[in-house]
């Protein structure tokens, strides 16, 4: 493994490593993790495009108490490399990252309570000249409907699905899982007021026909830049969305 630069998440409460010059977590993995709100005894959960492991050690700190499981699946061999060391170093034994191309797993469908993913999005913009950064922005090899119809097949009945995506993407993301899931949740993510929507998080139930919510908005930085009382919630206590 190359050198590891040490972070932490959650006001200090989980260590993350990651490799130097590679990708690194963003507020996007936290934001994500505190849409996970109910997690049964004995839940196992599925990150499908795991990165650096920030989505799920977060959920391992959250529910640790729980006796839950959890599963990372990531493409590059050097994130994973990473992710299980940050899984060790913060006593997660439950938590594993498995390095593989999504598609080519051998992962079981309809097995898992909770899937968790935060997919590429920047299809659209120049590559990072960061190869790694730019794998997990741009990568190009697969569509957002197949990549989400993976993520749904992978839940079981009643599963729950959560999804954070720029906020452009809300209306692929909707109309796909409209009909295959249901209670769909949409929770709107902005800067500061006054601006437009930065990112969206979804989540959504297997086998449910509850109407669509859509929640008040989420200013995560107040006007003088710093921190809402919302984001403070979120990012350093590691509250529910």
């Amino acid at each position: 493994m190359q050198e590891v630069e040490k972070n932490y998440l959650l006001d200090k409460k989980v260590v993350i490593y990651h490799q130097k010059g590679l990708y690194k977590a963003s507020s996007d993995a936290v934001w994500l993790s505190s849409a996970v709100a109910k997690v049964k005894k004995g839940d196992n959960i599925l990150d499908v495009g795991s990165g650096g492991g920030a989505v799920s050690l977060c959920l391992a700190s959250r529910f640790k108490d729980n006796q839950i499981s959890i599963t990372g699946l990531e493409l590059q061999k050097e994130l994973v490399e990473s992710a299980n060391k940050s899984a060790s170093e913060n006593g997660f034994d439950f938590l594993r990252y498995d390095n593989c191309n999504i598609y080519e797993s051998n992962i079981k469908p309809c097995s898992f309570a909770h899937v968790v993913t935060n997919p590429p999005y920047s299809l659209s913009d120049m590559p990072s000249p960061n190869i790694s950064k730019a794998t997990a922005h741009n990568f190009k090899f697969e569509d957002l409907q197949k990549w989400l119809d993976f993520c749904i097949k992978m839940l079981r009945p009643q599963g729950m699905f959560y999804i954070i995506n720029r906020a452009e993407a809300i209306e692929s993301i909707i109309s796909h899982i409209s009909g295959k899931l249901g209670a769909i949740e949409v929770f709107l993510l902005y800067s500061k007021e006054d601006q437009k929507a930065k990112r969206v998080v979804v989540r959504a139930k297997k086998d449910s026909k509850t109407p669509l919510v859509i929640h008040s908005p989420i200013f995560v930085h107040n006007k003088d830049g710093s921190y809402s009382e919302k984001a403070e919630e979120i990012l350093r206590q590691g509250l529910s969305i």
